[in-house]
């Protein structure tokens, strides 16, 4: 049982965590057994140290703690066993993380979700989680960008080219009717 002081300390380090994430997700755990728990805290610290985080609280300290924020629109998926998922970067790769545990344990159900001040509920994980990450966009924009460059240099070289192999191949015509 904590005591009073515990519970708003809970509660205080709860705003601050939720004050720095980029996206929350709530999940029902109910019927995980603790080692499948734990491998899913080892799979979200391999995905980054620090950029993750999921624990299991209290509903009324949860409820206490999104009060009067962006937050607020979670609260009634506060009920039953309630695990949250904080992620504090890239919130795609936490959505893809939950929605392939998921996938792999029927028990496991998220019940609803927060990016970036808006609420997102079930569906719109899933879609989420189809998304391509921040480095997967970033090297998609670099391709493209270098596409351009790279086409301009094979025309450009296109020329070039054609006429060494012209001189190329008469310079053998000559070689070969000199020889004769």
């Amino acid at each position: 049982m904590l005591t009073r002081a515990q519970k708003e300390q809970e509660v205080a380090e709860l705003r601050e965590k939720f004050a720095r994430a980029t996206s929350v997700f709530v999940a029902d755990y109910r019927g995980l057994d603790v080692q499948s728990v734990h491998d899913l805290r080892k799979r979200l610290r391999g995905e980054g140290p620090g950029r993750y985080e999921y624990r299991v609280t209290k509903n009324t300290l949860l409820r206490r703690a999104v009060e009067g924020s962006t937050l607020a629109s979670l609260e009634p998926s506060f009920d039953g066993p309630t695990a949250i998922a904080i992620a504090y970067g890239d919130p795609l790769r936490l959505a893809k993380v939950l929605v392939d545990w998921a996938k792999s344990h029927e028990v496991f159900r998220l019940k609803a979700g927060w990016l970036e001040g808006k609420p997102l509920a079930r569906e719109e994980i899933a879609t989420l989680a189809t998304l391509p990450s921040l480095e997967e966009l970033r090297g998609r924009i670099v391709g493209l960008l270098l596409a351009p460059a790279t086409k301009l240099v094979r025309v450009v070289a296109a020329p070039a080219g054609q006429l060494a192999r012209v001189v190329e191949a008469r310079r053998g015509s000559l070689a070969e009717g000199g020889a004769a």
